[in-house]
């Protein structure tokens, strides 16, 4: 007889989850799926060339409908279908129009909600996040009748905002409360390159300004943005792009042991050995999660167990960061900043836009920065996984594995 198996969120990590599953045990489970969102499963990450004009809705879809009814998982989308409470004690989810679905294994895949400062102003209307389809939306037809965009943050999201928003033809500001963009993913030399060809592009920028507050036009929408320094600007939309929190309510109000996440062990099981959790949400050997590469390996680690094999375990890993503007070429991974301890090795090209910067310590890589030329990427982050020596290939490692392939084999010939 097949158990209940029911998912909360309809997003990327609790669908890889159930896309494991399928593949190793595709008859164990009834799979019930809440989201709160009126769609398939999509992929988030690619909201940004959607903003920008580059893709389509469609085009971003992983799953459609069709896919869970070609599945027999019953799917449960929109915001009426939004699971509201957890009954642990009758093992029953229960949604916000009534319905209830029992359990015999539950997956919590509830993701972050978008951080919103709670300065004066920030419940006016032209106040958004860039979290799911419905901000995009939003932002597109700002981008249509309106002229000037404010974009609070320069992380990935923010910048991915802002160019998305230039394209559409709007006047972007970003404004940032530190003096160099990406300031967790890049170092100075390499935000340097970045904001010189965002400002090619046509994006300016309010670097080291902090916001006091959103001016209301009289009629509750945004009309301006004023600084702690008296400076105002025009702003008819302002995305707040500042960061992500796990959204852990719902596990809260069940009882689920969380700290900043929701906790879980190596298995991806909560403390509650019913109840498993994958995705933004959670918290792993005190580490939470805002990139998609652990978000997969996670699923598959969990799906293992929810099959019974249970043999996989999930490690973290150092993810690699790269921002998704069509031209730039950014990439970062694991300690750029370094210590006391460790080495730097650094080439420059100012004029060809190229930077790239490798942390050794004790004779192995700890941290990357590539700008314009990232190709080795992921020949730099195999050697930092495997913790590589690379005393050896030092003198040709800046120059990336092609190069260092052939000095080797001429080498060996000579």
């Amino acid at each position: 007889m097949k158990k209940n198996l029911v998912v909360i969120g309809n997003g990327m990590a609790g669908m890889k989850t159930v896309e494991e599953l399928l593949s190793s045990a595709k008859d164990q489970y009834n799979i019930t799926v809440f989201g709160a969102e009126p769609y398939g499963n999509y992929n988030r990450i690619m909201l940004s060339p959607v903003l920008c004009g580059e893709k389509t809705i469609d085009e971003i879809m992983i799953n459609n409908r069709q896919w869970y009814q070609d599945n027999d998982i019953t799917l449960n989308a929109g915001e009426n279908k939004e699971v509201v409470k957890i009954d642990r004690t009758k093992q029953v989810v229960i949604a916000k129009d009534g319905s209830q679905v029992p359990y015999d294994r539950l997956l919590i895949s509830t993701g972050s909600k978008p951080f919103i400062i709670p300065f004066k102003g920030h419940e006016l209307e032209g106040v958004v996040a860039f979290r799911d389809v419905f901000d995009v939306n939003k932002m597109l037809s700002y981008s249509e009748t309106k002229k000037y965009a404010v974009v609070l943050g320069g992380g990935l999201l923010g910048l991915e905002a802002a160019n998305g928003l230039t394209q559409r033809g709007m006047h972007v500001t970003v404004v940032h409360n530190l003096e160099v963009l990406l300031n967790l993913q890049l170092d100075k030399v390499a935000a340097q390159l970045l904001q010189l060809e965002l400002e090619n592009r046509g994006i300016n920028f309010m670097m080291e300004a902090n916001t006091s507050e959103l001016v209301d036009d009289g009629n509750g929408h945004i009309c301006a943005v004023k600084f702690d320094d008296g400076v105002q600007i025009p702003c008819d939309l302002f995305v707040m792009a500042v960061g992500v929190r796990p959204n852990i309510a719902l596990a809260q109000s069940a009882g689920i042991h969380c700290e900043r996440g929701i906790v879980v062990s190596d298995t991806l099981q909560t403390y509650d050995p019913k109840i498993y959790s994958v995705g933004e949400c959670i918290q792993h050997r005190g580490d939470i999660f805002g990139v998609v590469a652990p978000l997969f390996e996670q699923a598959k680690a969990c799906a293992n167990h929810l099959s019974g094999h249970g043999v996989a375990s999930y490690k973290t890993l150092p993810s690699a960061t790269k921002l998704k503007v069509t031209g730039i070429n950014v990439y970062s991974l694991g300690d750029f900043h370094g210590d006391e301890e460790s080495e730097m090795i650094s080439f420059s090209d100012p004029s060809a836009s190229v930077y790239k910067k490798l942390v050794i310590k004790d004779n192995h890589i700890i941290g990357v920065v590539l700008y314009g030329d990232t190709g080795d990427g992921a020949w730099y982050q195999s050697l930092l996984e495997q913790r590589m020596n690379i005393e050896d290939m030092r003198e040709l490692l800046i120059f990336g594995q092609r190069y260092f392939q052939q000095e080797s084999i001429a080498a060996d010939l000579a």
